[in-house]
Protein backbone atom coordinates (compact mmCIF):
# COMPACT_ATOMS: atom_id res chain seq x y z
CA UNK A 1 0.00 0.00 0.00
CA UNK A 2 1.18 3.29 -0.75
CA UNK A 3 0.73 5.82 2.23
CA UNK A 4 1.46 9.67 2.31
CA UNK A 5 1.46 11.06 5.78
CA UNK A 6 1.35 14.72 6.47
CA UNK A 7 3.77 14.69 8.85
CA UNK A 8 3.57 17.75 11.61
CA UNK A 9 3.77 16.32 14.93
CA UNK A 10 7.25 15.05 16.23
CA UNK A 11 7.87 11.23 15.51
CA UNK A 12 8.76 10.44 18.74
CA UNK A 13 4.85 11.48 19.86
CA UNK A 14 3.23 9.14 17.35
CA UNK A 15 6.08 6.54 16.65
CA UNK A 16 4.64 5.42 13.48
CA UNK A 17 6.52 2.38 12.99
CA UNK A 18 4.44 0.68 15.74
CA UNK A 19 1.36 1.41 13.49
CA UNK A 20 2.40 1.26 10.13
CA UNK A 21 5.12 -1.54 8.67
CA UNK A 22 7.18 0.38 6.79
CA UNK A 23 9.17 -2.80 4.91
CA UNK A 24 5.14 -3.90 3.85
CA UNK A 25 4.41 -0.76 2.82
CA UNK A 26 5.23 2.30 0.52
CA UNK A 27 5.69 5.00 2.96
CA UNK A 28 5.98 9.24 1.76
CA UNK A 29 6.12 11.73 4.65
CA UNK A 30 5.49 15.79 3.74
CA UNK A 31 6.66 18.20 6.06
CA UNK A 32 8.53 21.28 7.15
CA UNK A 33 12.73 20.91 7.62
CA UNK A 34 12.44 20.42 11.32
CA UNK A 35 9.35 17.73 11.07
CA UNK A 36 11.41 16.01 8.83
CA UNK A 37 14.24 15.82 11.06
CA UNK A 38 12.40 14.03 13.64
CA UNK A 39 11.91 11.35 11.84
CA UNK A 40 14.59 8.02 12.36
CA UNK A 41 17.27 8.34 9.89
CA UNK A 42 17.03 4.35 9.59
CA UNK A 43 13.71 4.38 8.77
CA UNK A 44 12.70 3.14 5.71
CA UNK A 45 10.85 6.25 4.00
CA UNK A 46 10.62 8.76 1.47
CA UNK A 47 11.03 12.80 2.67
CA UNK A 48 9.51 15.55 0.77
CA UNK A 49 10.34 18.72 1.88
CA UNK A 50 7.59 21.12 2.10
CA UNK A 51 8.68 24.95 1.13
CA UNK A 52 5.65 26.33 2.78
CA UNK A 53 5.11 28.74 0.06
CA UNK A 54 1.39 28.15 0.00
CA UNK A 55 -1.52 25.60 1.34
CA UNK A 56 -0.52 22.16 2.30
CA UNK A 57 -3.14 20.73 0.46
CA UNK A 58 -1.75 22.95 -2.47
CA UNK A 59 1.68 22.46 -2.44
CA UNK A 60 1.03 18.69 -1.75
CA UNK A 61 -1.57 18.02 -4.64
CA UNK A 62 1.31 19.29 -6.59
CA UNK A 63 4.14 17.15 -5.24
CA UNK A 64 2.07 14.34 -6.11
CA UNK A 65 1.07 15.57 -9.38
CA UNK A 66 5.00 16.37 -9.75
CA UNK A 67 6.23 12.73 -8.72
CA UNK A 68 2.72 11.37 -10.86
CA UNK A 69 2.18 8.99 -7.46
CA UNK A 70 -0.89 7.05 -6.77
CA UNK A 71 -1.49 7.01 -2.98
CA UNK A 72 -4.00 4.36 -1.41
CA UNK A 73 -4.04 6.65 1.85
CA UNK A 74 -3.78 9.97 2.65
CA UNK A 75 -2.62 10.37 7.14
CA UNK A 76 -2.93 13.08 8.95
CA UNK A 77 -2.84 12.94 13.02
CA UNK A 78 -2.22 16.83 13.60
CA UNK A 79 -5.74 18.85 14.48
CA UNK A 80 -4.19 21.29 12.31
CA UNK A 81 -4.13 19.30 8.97
CA UNK A 82 -6.78 16.93 9.09
CA UNK A 83 -8.84 19.58 6.21
CA UNK A 84 -5.98 19.56 3.99
CA UNK A 85 -5.76 15.59 4.67
CA UNK A 86 -9.24 16.01 3.47
CA UNK A 87 -9.08 18.24 0.48
CA UNK A 88 -5.82 16.20 -1.07
CA UNK A 89 -8.19 12.95 -0.60
CA UNK A 90 -11.16 14.55 -2.53
CA UNK A 91 -8.59 15.93 -5.05
CA UNK A 92 -7.75 12.18 -5.88
CA UNK A 93 -10.76 10.79 -4.67
CA UNK A 94 -8.91 8.92 -1.99
CA UNK A 95 -10.60 7.47 0.45
CA UNK A 96 -11.38 8.29 3.61
CA UNK A 97 -13.13 11.11 5.39
CA UNK A 98 -13.78 14.16 2.75
CA UNK A 99 -13.33 18.16 3.48
CA UNK A 100 -17.44 18.37 4.24
CA UNK A 101 -16.92 14.80 7.33
CA UNK A 102 -13.81 16.85 8.76
CA UNK A 103 -15.54 20.47 9.14
CA UNK A 104 -17.61 18.56 11.79
CA UNK A 105 -15.01 17.93 13.98
CA UNK A 106 -13.14 21.17 12.89
CA UNK A 107 -15.86 23.86 12.66
CA UNK A 108 -16.92 24.42 16.12
CA UNK A 109 -20.24 25.90 14.78
CA UNK A 110 -20.82 23.12 12.19
CA UNK A 111 -19.91 20.61 15.08
CA UNK A 112 -22.28 21.82 17.99
CA UNK A 113 -25.03 22.42 15.31
CA UNK A 114 -24.52 18.65 14.87
CA UNK A 115 -24.60 17.62 18.38
CA UNK A 116 -27.57 19.94 19.41
CA UNK A 117 -29.53 18.16 16.53
CA UNK A 118 -28.67 14.63 18.06
CA UNK A 119 -30.47 15.73 21.14
CA UNK A 120 -27.32 16.70 23.26
CA UNK A 121 -27.26 19.79 25.02
CA UNK A 122 -25.00 22.58 23.96
CA UNK A 123 -23.84 25.96 25.32
CA UNK A 124 -25.49 29.22 23.55
CA UNK A 125 -23.93 29.86 20.34
CA UNK A 126 -23.40 32.01 16.91
CA UNK A 127 -21.32 33.40 14.56
CA UNK A 128 -19.13 36.22 15.58
CA UNK A 129 -20.05 37.92 12.53
CA UNK A 130 -23.79 37.83 13.87
CA UNK A 131 -22.92 38.26 17.65
CA UNK A 132 -24.95 42.16 17.44
CA UNK A 133 -28.00 40.66 16.20
CA UNK A 134 -28.50 38.04 18.54
CA UNK A 135 -26.09 39.32 21.78
CA UNK A 136 -29.41 39.27 23.64
CA UNK A 137 -29.12 35.59 23.90
CA UNK A 138 -26.19 35.42 26.30
CA UNK A 139 -27.75 36.97 29.26
CA UNK A 140 -23.99 35.89 31.61
CA UNK A 141 -20.57 35.69 30.86
CA UNK A 142 -19.94 34.81 26.85
CA UNK A 143 -16.56 32.85 25.62
CA UNK A 144 -14.82 34.15 22.13
CA UNK A 145 -13.27 31.54 20.86
CA UNK A 146 -11.30 30.55 17.14
CA UNK A 147 -14.15 28.52 15.11
CA UNK A 148 -10.55 26.23 14.22
CA UNK A 149 -8.95 26.76 17.42
CA UNK A 150 -6.91 24.50 19.69
CA UNK A 151 -5.19 25.02 22.95
CA UNK A 152 -7.50 27.54 23.89
CA UNK A 153 -5.02 30.31 21.68
CA UNK A 154 -7.25 33.66 21.43
CA UNK A 155 -10.07 32.06 23.98
CA UNK A 156 -11.39 35.09 26.04
CA UNK A 157 -13.86 35.17 28.54
CA UNK A 158 -15.78 38.73 29.15
CA UNK A 159 -18.30 39.08 32.11
CA UNK A 160 -20.96 39.89 29.67
CA UNK A 161 -22.38 40.32 26.13
CA UNK A 162 -21.82 44.06 26.13
CA UNK A 163 -18.34 43.92 27.45
CA UNK A 164 -17.47 41.47 24.09
CA UNK A 165 -19.44 44.60 22.40
CA UNK A 166 -17.36 46.88 23.94
CA UNK A 167 -13.86 45.23 23.15
CA UNK A 168 -14.63 45.00 19.47
CA UNK A 169 -16.05 48.17 19.24
CA UNK A 170 -12.64 49.96 20.83
CA UNK A 171 -10.24 47.21 19.05
CA UNK A 172 -9.28 46.04 22.99
CA UNK A 173 -9.55 42.52 22.87
CA UNK A 174 -6.00 41.81 22.37
CA UNK A 175 -6.29 39.77 19.00
CA UNK A 176 -4.93 41.36 16.07
CA UNK A 177 -7.52 40.62 13.35
CA UNK A 178 -10.31 41.09 15.70
CA UNK A 179 -9.06 44.62 17.06
CA UNK A 180 -8.79 44.96 12.75
CA UNK A 181 -12.36 44.55 12.45
CA UNK A 182 -12.04 40.65 11.01
CA UNK A 183 -14.51 38.92 12.94
CA UNK A 184 -14.42 36.17 10.53
CA UNK A 185 -13.00 32.78 11.79
CA UNK A 186 -14.66 33.39 15.89
CA UNK A 187 -17.29 32.32 17.52
CA UNK A 188 -19.10 33.43 20.69
CA UNK A 189 -20.97 30.85 22.86
CA UNK A 190 -22.22 31.15 26.35
CA UNK A 191 -19.89 30.44 29.25
CA UNK A 192 -21.09 27.22 31.38
CA UNK A 193 -19.72 26.00 34.94
CA UNK A 194 -19.19 23.03 36.25
CA UNK A 195 -16.03 20.04 36.30
CA UNK A 196 -14.57 19.56 32.18
CA UNK A 197 -14.21 16.00 31.23
CA UNK A 198 -12.49 14.56 28.41
CA UNK A 199 -12.56 11.33 26.75
CA UNK A 200 -10.22 9.71 24.51
CA UNK A 201 -10.32 6.75 22.60
CA UNK A 202 -11.29 4.75 19.53
CA UNK A 203 -13.77 4.43 16.99
CA UNK A 204 -13.92 1.43 13.97
CA UNK A 205 -16.09 1.49 11.58
CA UNK A 206 -18.73 3.48 13.73
CA UNK A 207 -18.41 1.54 16.78
CA UNK A 208 -16.71 2.47 20.15
CA UNK A 209 -13.41 -0.38 20.91
CA UNK A 210 -11.60 1.84 23.67
CA UNK A 211 -13.18 4.43 25.74
CA UNK A 212 -10.97 6.39 28.74
CA UNK A 213 -12.73 9.25 31.04
CA UNK A 214 -10.74 11.47 32.80
CA UNK A 215 -11.92 15.11 34.32
CA UNK A 216 -9.31 18.38 34.26
CA UNK A 217 -7.30 19.80 37.60
CA UNK A 218 -7.28 23.02 36.06
CA UNK A 219 -8.15 23.59 32.23
CA UNK A 220 -6.95 24.88 29.27
CA UNK A 221 -7.72 28.26 29.32
CA UNK A 222 -6.15 28.69 32.56
CA UNK A 223 -2.77 26.80 31.13
CA UNK A 224 -2.93 29.19 28.10
CA UNK A 225 -2.46 32.43 31.02
CA UNK A 226 0.60 30.45 33.09
CA UNK A 227 -1.62 28.45 35.52
CA UNK A 228 -0.42 24.50 35.53
CA UNK A 229 -2.84 21.71 34.20
CA UNK A 230 -3.49 18.21 34.69
CA UNK A 231 -5.96 15.38 34.25
CA UNK A 232 -6.92 12.20 36.18
CA UNK A 233 -9.00 9.28 34.74
CA UNK A 234 -12.35 8.45 35.99
CA UNK A 235 -14.73 5.68 36.07
CA UNK A 236 -16.25 5.19 32.76
CA UNK A 237 -20.14 4.66 32.78
CA UNK A 238 -22.80 3.23 30.60
CA UNK A 239 -24.38 6.71 30.70
CA UNK A 240 -20.68 8.21 29.16
CA UNK A 241 -20.29 6.00 26.76
CA UNK A 242 -23.69 6.80 25.22
CA UNK A 243 -23.28 10.16 25.84
CA UNK A 244 -20.10 9.53 23.73
CA UNK A 245 -20.99 7.71 21.06
CA UNK A 246 -24.02 10.56 20.17
CA UNK A 247 -21.43 12.74 19.88
CA UNK A 248 -19.49 10.98 18.03
CA UNK A 249 -22.28 9.43 15.86
CA UNK A 250 -23.37 13.31 15.17
CA UNK A 251 -20.46 14.38 13.63
CA UNK A 252 -19.58 11.12 11.41
CA UNK A 253 -16.87 10.01 13.00
CA UNK A 254 -16.17 6.90 12.03
CA UNK A 255 -12.67 5.63 12.19
CA UNK A 256 -9.86 6.59 14.30
CA UNK A 257 -8.61 8.22 17.84
CA UNK A 258 -11.35 10.91 19.07
CA UNK A 259 -10.82 13.35 21.71
CA UNK A 260 -14.17 14.58 23.56
CA UNK A 261 -14.51 17.38 26.33
CA UNK A 262 -17.73 17.72 28.11
CA UNK A 263 -18.80 20.33 31.23
CA UNK A 264 -20.62 18.60 33.99
CA UNK A 265 -23.11 21.18 35.74
CA UNK A 266 -24.85 19.89 38.34
CA UNK A 267 -26.84 16.30 36.96
CA UNK A 268 -26.20 17.74 33.35
CA UNK A 269 -23.60 17.33 30.43
CA UNK A 270 -23.49 20.02 27.91
CA UNK A 271 -21.07 19.47 25.15
CA UNK A 272 -17.96 21.12 24.58
CA UNK A 273 -15.69 19.86 21.65
CA UNK A 274 -14.33 17.13 19.89
CA UNK A 275 -11.82 15.76 18.07
CA UNK A 276 -11.02 13.02 15.45
CA UNK A 277 -7.50 12.64 16.53
CA UNK A 278 -5.37 11.47 19.79
CA UNK A 279 -5.54 13.95 22.83
CA UNK A 280 -2.88 16.21 23.30
CA UNK A 281 0.16 16.66 26.60
CA UNK A 282 0.22 13.25 28.00
CA UNK A 283 -3.26 11.69 27.33
CA UNK A 284 -1.98 9.23 24.86
CA UNK A 285 0.97 7.73 27.55
CA UNK A 286 -2.07 7.91 30.36
CA UNK A 287 -4.18 6.06 28.06
CA UNK A 288 -1.45 3.61 27.12
CA UNK A 289 -0.78 2.99 30.81
CA UNK A 290 -4.50 1.81 32.15
CA UNK A 291 -4.78 -0.30 28.41
CA UNK A 292 -2.16 -1.18 27.20
CA UNK A 293 -3.32 0.19 23.81
CA UNK A 294 -0.52 2.72 22.34
CA UNK A 295 -3.40 5.19 20.07
CA UNK A 296 -1.57 6.02 17.84
CA UNK A 297 -0.67 2.92 16.05
CA UNK A 298 -3.90 1.44 16.85
CA UNK A 299 -5.28 3.99 14.80
CA UNK A 300 -2.94 4.06 11.88
CA UNK A 301 -3.97 0.22 11.85
CA UNK A 302 -7.69 0.98 11.78
CA UNK A 303 -6.87 3.18 8.59
CA UNK A 304 -4.66 0.16 7.59
CA UNK A 305 -7.26 -2.22 7.95
CA UNK A 306 -5.41 -4.00 10.40
CA UNK A 307 -6.92 -3.26 13.80
CA UNK A 308 -7.16 -6.29 16.17
CA UNK A 309 -9.53 -6.68 19.14
CA UNK A 310 -9.07 -3.74 21.57
CA UNK A 311 -10.55 -4.29 24.83
CA UNK A 312 -12.35 -1.63 26.64
CA UNK A 313 -11.20 -2.64 30.13
CA UNK A 314 -9.47 0.16 31.69
CA UNK A 315 -7.15 -0.51 34.88
CA UNK A 316 -9.78 -1.10 37.71
CA UNK A 317 -6.63 -1.08 40.48
CA UNK A 318 -4.90 1.58 39.30
CA UNK A 319 -5.82 5.07 37.93
CA UNK A 320 -3.28 7.68 35.88
CA UNK A 321 -2.67 11.58 35.74
CA UNK A 322 -0.63 13.45 33.75
CA UNK A 323 -0.01 17.14 34.35
CA UNK A 324 2.29 20.32 32.33
CA UNK A 325 3.51 23.34 34.12
CA UNK A 326 3.04 26.33 31.36
CA UNK A 327 6.46 28.40 30.73
CA UNK A 328 5.41 30.19 27.60
CA UNK A 329 4.22 33.22 30.22
CA UNK A 330 7.54 34.05 31.62
CA UNK A 331 9.12 36.60 30.71
CA UNK A 332 12.88 35.32 30.95
CA UNK A 333 14.45 32.53 28.47
CA UNK A 334 14.91 30.16 31.82
CA UNK A 335 13.24 28.95 34.58
CA UNK A 336 13.75 27.93 38.03
CA UNK A 337 11.34 25.38 39.74
CA UNK A 338 11.34 25.31 43.75
CA UNK A 339 9.41 22.82 45.70
CA UNK A 340 9.50 19.59 43.62
CA UNK A 341 11.97 17.37 45.17
CA UNK A 342 9.82 15.95 47.80
CA UNK A 343 6.97 14.99 44.80
CA UNK A 344 9.58 13.88 42.43
CA UNK A 345 10.59 11.10 44.92
CA UNK A 346 7.37 9.59 45.30
CA UNK A 347 6.52 6.67 44.24
CA UNK A 348 3.26 7.65 42.70
CA UNK A 349 5.42 9.32 39.88
CA UNK A 350 5.64 7.24 36.15
CA UNK A 351 7.49 9.74 34.60
CA UNK A 352 9.27 13.06 35.59
CA UNK A 353 10.29 15.66 32.72
CA UNK A 354 11.90 19.07 34.60
CA UNK A 355 13.60 21.44 32.69
CA UNK A 356 17.16 22.46 33.88
CA UNK A 357 18.15 26.23 34.90
CA UNK A 358 20.23 26.17 31.95
CA UNK A 359 17.41 24.82 29.12
CA UNK A 360 15.89 27.30 27.13
CA UNK A 361 12.04 28.38 27.65
CA UNK A 362 9.47 28.01 24.63
CA UNK A 363 7.56 30.71 24.05
CA UNK A 364 5.00 29.45 22.37
CA UNK A 365 1.84 27.57 24.27
CA UNK A 366 2.74 24.23 24.20
CA UNK A 367 2.39 20.83 26.36
CA UNK A 368 4.97 18.91 24.86
CA UNK A 369 6.72 17.38 28.09
CA UNK A 370 10.05 18.10 27.02
CA UNK A 371 9.60 21.90 26.33
CA UNK A 372 7.89 22.98 29.13
CA UNK A 373 9.32 23.20 32.71
CA UNK A 374 7.24 20.89 33.88
CA UNK A 375 5.40 17.48 33.33
CA UNK A 376 4.85 14.22 34.75
CA UNK A 377 2.49 11.42 34.87
CA UNK A 378 1.24 10.10 37.81
CA UNK A 379 -0.58 7.07 39.62
CA UNK A 380 -2.94 5.72 42.11
CA UNK A 381 -5.43 3.32 43.70
CA UNK A 382 -8.18 5.91 42.94
CA UNK A 383 -9.05 8.76 41.10
CA UNK A 384 -8.94 10.85 44.11
CA UNK A 385 -5.30 9.89 44.84
CA UNK A 386 -4.40 10.66 42.27
CA UNK A 387 -5.90 13.99 42.09
CA UNK A 388 -5.25 14.95 45.18
CA UNK A 389 -0.88 13.97 44.27
CA UNK A 390 -1.59 16.70 41.76
CA UNK A 391 -3.15 19.27 43.51
CA UNK A 392 -0.22 19.34 46.12
CA UNK A 393 2.25 19.81 43.07
CA UNK A 394 0.24 22.12 41.57
CA UNK A 395 -0.02 24.11 44.91
CA UNK A 396 3.67 23.64 46.43
CA UNK A 397 5.88 23.96 43.21
CA UNK A 398 6.98 27.22 41.61
CA UNK A 399 8.38 28.15 38.60
CA UNK A 400 9.82 31.51 38.21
Amino acid sequence: MKILVLHRIPYHKIEYHRGIDHLQHEVYYVGSEAALATIPESLRCVRWLRNEASSLSDEVIRLIELHGKKFDLVVSLSEYELLDAALIRDHFSISGPGYVDVLKVRDKLVMKACVEKAGLVVPANCALTAFELLSNGFPGKVVLKPIDGASSENVLIFPSANALAEALNGSSTGIPPLDAGDYEGFEVEAFVSGDILHFDGLMVEGEIKLLVSSQYLGNCLKYAEGEPLGSYQIETTAAIERWVNTALSATAVRNGCFHVEAIREGNTMVFLELANRVGGADVCAAVELATGVHLPSAELKVYLGEAQHLYNQPSVTTRFGWFVFPGHQLRGERCRIEGSDTFRASEQVVRWNQLSPQQTLAKNITYQAHEVPLAGLVRGDTSHAVRNFMAGIFNNVTVA
